[in-house]
């Protein structure tokens, strides 16, 4: 995949689609919560989850809270068990930044990612979308509907997580666009159009990539 390319997907997603809202969250904790919750699971059932845990949403609560507890309110999200014990070993690091977002954020990306990936139940696509979408830190999220583009548009950007995240990055800083507000709206324009558009069975007329497609 090459600069114009990537740039090129960019703006016709943008084209078609607009000013995405993602994520949908009241604070950055909010987030990492959600980022953690959503692993293998459907959103609207992350939605049901989080209001189980309401306006107790909060660092001290999860960390106080009794595991058994914490499982029942978080059950509509599955694996509720383990995603447990990820919200307190998660929140335990954020609780080392004393749960402010401008002590995080005036760290080292690399450091807090290699902290993020150390801890318990957090891997790659859930530390990049905590650090890109609750710190608004420029690191690009690869997620299922990426992979599926790259693989449906045969953008030649790598196989596995890390070289489709070096590809896109590498071509927004060519481009000058190497930053967490480029990064957030170009990865929620690939959720909106994977949901919208190309789902497992795509829906691909009238798509706005159709022409650049190599599906069909």
């Amino acid at each position: 995949m090459n600069t114009s390319l990537t740039m090129e997907l960019y703006n016709r997603l943008l084209d078609c689609y607009g000013e995405p809202r993602w994520w949908p969250a009241d604070s950055p904790y909010e987030v990492i919560v959600g980022a953690v919750l959503t692993q293998n699971c459907a959103w609207n059932n992350v939605v049901k989850a989080i209001a189980n845990i309401g306006d107790r949403l909060d660092p001290l609560f999860i960390l106080n809270v009794g595991d058994a507890e914490l499982s029942g309110m978080i059950r509509p999200a599955g694996f509720f068990n383990q995603k447990a014990g990820y919200l307190k070993a998660v929140t335990r690091w954020y609780q080392r930044y004393n749960f402010d977002v401008d002590i995080v954020k005036a760290e080292p990306l690399a450091k807090l990612r290699g902290e993020l990936l150390s801890t318990r139940g957090i891997g790659r696509e859930t530390a990049d979308s905590i650090l890109l979408y609750a710190f608004g830190l420029p690191t690009f999220v690869v997620d299922a509907y990426t992979v599926r583009l790259n693989e449906r548009l045969r953008l030649d950007a790598g196989k596995g997580y890390d070289d489709i995240k070096r590809s896109f990055e590498l071509n927004l800083a060519r481009a000058n666009h190497n930053n967490a507000d480029v990064y957030n709206r170009y990865h929620a324009l690939i959720v909106v159009h994977g949901k919208d558009r190309c789902h497992k069975k795509p829906a691909c007329v009238g798509c706005p990539l159709e022409d650049l497609c190599g599906y069909n």
